[in-house]
């Protein structure tokens, strides 16, 4: 039997954050958030530090992909980064990985059905987060 690879979009966050590059980078993960099981991995190798900005436009894409049944990966989070998320609680969230490579193998492999979406738990927590 012959699986067909899924296709997988691979975004570079922003080093710095303010409003307008939250938006465009949001903006330009939307045509890949929109299709059936979106498959994304954000490349976080360029931030160093993870500010609440940051922290709220990863759940947000994450909340975009979980809607159409997809899922957000992370890659390269440094381990700065990493403290962050665990400090706002939304490390648990994310499947992190070293590599770009390897977060999009990661969605290749064939995962067990269990009836429920990973992250199925952590819906709306976006705007629970910004607020």
């Amino acid at each position: 039997m012959t699986q067909r690879g899924r296709a997988v979009t691979v975004k570079q966050l922003p080093d710095k954050f303010n409003g307008r590059r939250e938006r465009l980078f949001f903006r330009e993960l939307e045509g890949s958030m929109n299709l059936e099981r979106p498959a994304i991995v954000i490349d976080c190798t360029g931030l160093h530090v993870m500010s609440k900005s940051a922290i709220h436009l990863l759940l947000c894409c994450l909340e975009g992909a979980m809607k159409r049944n997809g899922d957000v990966r992370l890659a390269g989070v440094s381990s700065e980064a990493m403290a962050s998320l665990r400090h706002a609680g939304a490390d648990r969230l994310f499947r992190v990985f070293s590599t770009n490579d390897e977060a999009v193998e990661s969605f290749q492999r064939r995962i067990a059905h269990t009836g429920m979406h990973p992250h199925a738990h952590c819906a709306g927590l976006a705007s629970e987060y910004a607020a």
